[in-house]
């Protein structure tokens, strides 16, 4: 049975899950759900996540939602399709265990706001907060300064190779380059190499293309 994602090519989550998907070459089947009906609200979708949010994933009989969740699932188990990333070694698999918390609990609350504020509110023709902001901001340059001293010292957040601890990034990164944010990253020369390095990635490329012609 086919690879199923529901989602929306505006949410970050969504775009997380197809990123992985992709970077493992894997086929799946988009269905779109539509937030102006409230489909995500009701059933049948709330069989799929019952928290009413983005996105919902099925293989086979199995059914998923939370999209690193998700993308753990799929790195674990086509380990041996596409761009590996997970490792084998107990100890880099903690590496990249530790940059993935650190992803979800410290650099995501800041991106997410600013993602909200300088990119989705621009789609739908809103004005962004500007004390939001400027606090945000700030929160975040604390985040990527230990990014900094950590890409000083390895290409990628978990070693030498790219892995789902880079790769969860992707999506908040896609919309806050272009905005006002985009200084807080290109002031710290490594955090903005790695950024150039891993959003010029074919796959990369291939999805973020998805939202402007989905």
């Amino acid at each position: 049975m086919a690879i199923k994602v529901h989602g929306s090519f505006v949410s970050t989550a969504t775009m997380r899950v197809l990123a992985c998907l992709n970077e493992k070459g894997l086929d799946y089947e988009f269905v779109p759900v539509d937030f102006a009906v409230g489909e995500h609200k009701k059933e049948p979708f709330l069989s799929l996540n019952p928290f009413g949010q983005v996105p919902a994933f099925e293989d086979g009989d199995l059914k998923l939602f939370e999209s690193r969740a998700i993308n753990q699932y799929i790195a674990h188990t086509y380990a041996d399709k596409g761009t590996p990333l997970i490792y084998q070694d107990p100890k880099k698999i903690a590496l990249v265990c530790v940059w993935a918390e650190v992803e979800a609990q410290r650099y995501d609350p800041p991106a997410a706001k600013l993602t909200w504020e300088l990119g989705i509110k621009q789609l739908m023709g809103m004005t962004a907060d500007d004390a939001i902001v400027q606090e945000q901001e700030a929160q975040l340059a604390k985040v990527l300064d230990v990014y900094e001293a950590r890409l000083a010292q390895s290409k990628y957040l978990a070693g030498d190779s790219f892995t789902l601890a880079d790769l969860n990034h992707l999506p908040t990164l896609n919309y806050l380059m272009g905005t006002r944010a985009q200084a807080v990253f290109n002031s710290r020369p490594h955090v903005s190499a790695w950024c150039a390095d891993i959003l010029a990635r074919p796959v990369w490329q291939k999805v973020a293309a998805m939202r402007n012609n989905p």
